[in-house]
């Protein structure tokens, strides 16, 4: 009976190639859709669950009040460590170590700046990294010590065998290898070329050997026993800050390693949410893209029911069952299905390339994995049934008197149905068109806000080596200015576009005592405003000779409105102890997020409070190509044993914006797929129509109707119904992107714009779609209906 049945499909495919090819078509994209969509939530819900025991490991977050509200970061003293692993209930290892941080390492002539990690041993107890070569139980105990990934290893070496070989540190500590370990993986939060003793970093860095518990400087680690001791644990964690320092009113919290990547985002010291949002989105959208694709399959089997009204009637006539004819329908169905999922792994496999470099990550369809193929299965047969499930148990209920009669059978109900399941699909359509729109007015909208300074031809170069000092620095500057390839130099201790330090203890006349205020701390060089195009709101600039503003501070707009200063120029303030008086108020730029508001800053002289970065606005007269070449000459002979780290400003500020880029780009590909597949379910409906009136347009015609008459009493209809579905659309797309847009507090008003398009769009789609089919029945031959009247 099976052969049988396939058998009949296959030659019911083969015989109307048109609707197979349309079928197949639209349930490949939407399969294709949804397989790239979840091989991307697949790896970004992968992250950080390499580990052997990543549902016990915790990453040691602080929660801070200040400004208000509660902050919350992986940042913690370098003291945490031990005594989490001396105090609190249920710890197997405690471990601190750095973030990645950029280091030269040095093998010979061959000098590479690295991505460095140090650590001590229990770090690698609780993160079990692969290791290729070295005795796992022995590493970083030898203070100067190394361990190199494999792909850094090669790099160094090449096809020598590194073990036991020595590389230089910031060409002055000589390390020795000691073990090598698999690279990275690129699912990981804690991504480097190497790790170093945590005991070269206190070598190296002499201030970190001193315990504070008031100098968030590094990541803390734990894993737990077992998962039983999380309450107990994490309940003890809260005092620890006061327990060790009677005003500290910062609390502790134990966060999930796996959640670490995907629930990054806090509120009131909770976590809420974070990638894991848009994850979520994508889920959404593969669902219903195939969805519409089984929703598509549907309307185009039914529009078939004409033509397989008598088929049904001879096999139920000679005896065929309904049971077995569901069984024949969805046969035809999963069949149609299983040669969709073909396509779709070519589609797929096309696609990834296009999406990995948009992503930038590395997605692949893992064939060994069983889990793969049983996810691929059950996607498969779910399509296969949800799709053939209507036209099925629809076809199977003809009755075979009336059909082998000639009666007409009946079809107000399937109508009904299919019309049902066109505005379902255009609901969502118009919900994606009207919730990209708004993503992309929300990301233009911030981009082109003014930021507080030019960024154009602005270029910043890491300091590195003997340019920290601060001779040499005046030294470089004064080269800089001379070679034409910069009108303005200055420094800074950190990226411009990133964060860097911050702190409370900021103290001055009129501060109720009760209020904990966080300012970001920053060094700035003389000609800071001069040189990125702010503006000088009161006061003056550091001097150049910075030997007179040793004890000088600046302000920022947003900390003299915090601190209620009536005459911020000449206020005294007290930071860390230390008198200083306030020189000059700096307009409110933009250092961190884009979509938040300017915090509080304080700035100081760069020479007493350290650089780590050039900032060089280009020559505008001069080729940007060779005004790069004499910086880069005169930074290498200023510091030749560094390869120049520098980069344009605002290329670094374009990353802020990724993650909406990116949710922008896929809801406007996989939005596309989905209007595509929309507009075949319409184009089934259509000719379901069109075939239902055949005869009433050729009358229509023989009474003299013309072509433009006939297609504005097809249209008319589908018109309406996609009208309904943007009645329907308008108020969930409302729900979703202001839910959306409340995470920001620079936003974009919503307006009348994205709905207006949505209207349009949709309208366009639909008469076009139709129209299609409408001109064939229109320019048909009326005899050709009417013959056998």
């Amino acid at each position: 009976m099976f052969k049988l049945n396939l058998k009949i499909a296959l030659r019911n495919l083969w015989k109307n190639k048109g609707f197979s090819l349309i079928n197949i078509g639209g349930l490949a994209i939407g399969l294709a859709s949804c397989m790239v969509l979840l091989i991307y939530v697949a790896y970004e819900w992968s992250y950080d669950k390499q580990f052997t025991n990543n549902d016990k490991t915790y990453i040691v977050y602080q929660n801070a009040p200040a400004n208000g509200k509660i902050f919350s970061w992986a940042w913690t003293p370098n003291v945490m460590a031990k005594e989490v692993q001396e105090k609190i209930p249920g710890v197997k290892y405690a471990s601190h170590s750095t973030y990645p941080r950029a280091k030269l390492i040095t093998v010979g002539e061959n000098k590479l700046s690295s991505k460095a990690v140090f650590a001590d041993q229990a770090y690698l107890k609780i993160l079990d990294y692969k290791f290729i070569k070295g005795n796992e139980t022995q590493v970083l105990k030898n203070v100067n010590s190394i361990i190199l990934t494999k792909s850094f290893a090669q790099k160094l070496f090449g096809n020598e065998d590194p073990i036991n070989k020595t590389v230089k540190l910031e060409n002055q500590e000589v390390l020795n290898v000691e073990a090598v370990i698999e690279d990275i993986p690129n699912n990981s939060s804690i991504i480097f070329d190497c790790i170093m003793p945590w005991a070269l970093f206190e070598k190296t860095e002499t201030w970190a050997k001193e315990g504070n518990w008031g100098n968030n400087m590094c990541l803390t680690f734990v894993q737990l026993q077992d998962n039983k001791f999380f309450a107990a644990a994490n309940a003890s964690m809260l005092g620890i800050y006061k327990r060790n320092q009677k005003d500290n009113l910062a609390e502790a919290i134990l966060h999930p390693l796996t959640k670490w990547h995907l629930y990054s985002d806090f509120e009131n010291g909770k976590s809420v949410g974070g990638k894991i949002d848009q994850l979520k989105i994508f889920l959404l959208l593969a669902f219903c893209i195939l969805l519409i694709a089984c929703v598509n399959f549907m309307n185009l089997s039914t529009a078939r029911s004409e033509g397989r009204a008598k088929e049904v009637g001879v096999r139920k006539a000679i005896g065929s069952s309904r049971k077995s004819l569901i069984s024949q329908f969805f046969l035809e169905s999963i069949l149609i299905t299983f040669i969709s999922t073909v396509l779709a792994f070519i589609l797929v496999e096309i696609s990834l390339p296009y999406f990995n470099n948009l992503l930038n990550i590395k997605l692949v369809i893992d064939y060994n994995n069983s889990g793969f193929w049983i996810t691929l299965f059950a996607l498969m047969i779910f399509t296969g049934f949800i799709a053939g499930s209507y036209p099925a148990l629809y076809l199977s209920s003809f009755e075979p008197i009336k059909v082998l009669k000639g009666f007409k059978i009946k079809t107000d109900s399937s109508v009904s149905v299919r019309k049902v399941l066109v505005v379902g699909q255009f609901v969502f359509a118009a919900c994606l068109i009207i919730c990209t729109a708004v993503i992309y007015q929300q990301l233009n909208y911030v981009k082109n806000k003014p930021i507080g300074y030019d960024q154009s031809n602005l270029v910043q170069i890491a300091i590195q080596g003997k340019m920290a000092d601060n001779k040499k620095l005046e030294l470089l500057k004064t080269q800089l200015l001379a070679s034409g390839a910069t009108t303005k130099v200055t420094f800074f201790s950190n990226d411009i576009t990133e964060s860097g330090n911050n702190t409370t203890d900021v103290e001055w006349e009129g501060k109720n005592p009760n209020d904990v205020i966080s300012f970001n701390n920053r060094g700035i060089g003389s000609d800071f405003i001069k040189t990125i195009g702010t503006e000088l709101v009161a006061g003056r600039e550091f001097l150049i000779n910075a030997a007179n503003d040793t004890n000088s501070v600046m302000l920022n707009e947003a900390a003299v409105k915090m601190m209620k200063l009536k005459n911020p120029v000449g206020a005294k303030i007290r930071h860390w102890g230390n008198e200083r008086i306030n020189v000059g108020v700096i307009k409110d730029f933009v250092v961190e997020s884009a979509y938040q508001k300017v915090a509080p800053m304080i700035f100081f002289p760069s020479s007493t409070w350290g650089s780590n970065m050039i900032i060089a606005r280009l020559n505008p007269n001069q080729n940007i190509s060779s005004s790069l070449e004499k910086i880069d000459a005169l930074v290498k002979e200023m510091e030749p044993n560094y390869p120049v780290n520098r980069k344009f400003v605002n290329e670094s500020f374009e990353a802020k914006f990724q993650d909406e880029k990116l949710l922008g780009t896929l809801s406007n590909w996989f939005g596309g797929f989905a209007i595509f597949i929309s507009c075949l379910g319409l184009l089934g409906l259509a000719l379901f129509m069109a075939e239902q009136r055949k005869k009433e347009i050729s009358i229509r015609k023989v009474l003299g109707a013309s072509t433009g008459n006939i297609l504005t009493l097809l249209n008319k209809d589908f018109i309406k119904l996609v009208a309904i579905a943007n009645i329907i659309a308008f108020p969930l797309a409302y729900i979703i992107i202001n839910k959306w847009l409340s995470a920001f507090e620079y936003r974009v008003p919503i307006s009348f714009l994205p709905f207006a398009l949505a209207i349009i769009i949709s309208v366009i789609i639909a008469v076009l779609t139709v129209s299609i089919q409408s001109i064939k029945v229109a320019k048909a031959n009326p005899i050709d209906a009417l013959k056998y009247e």
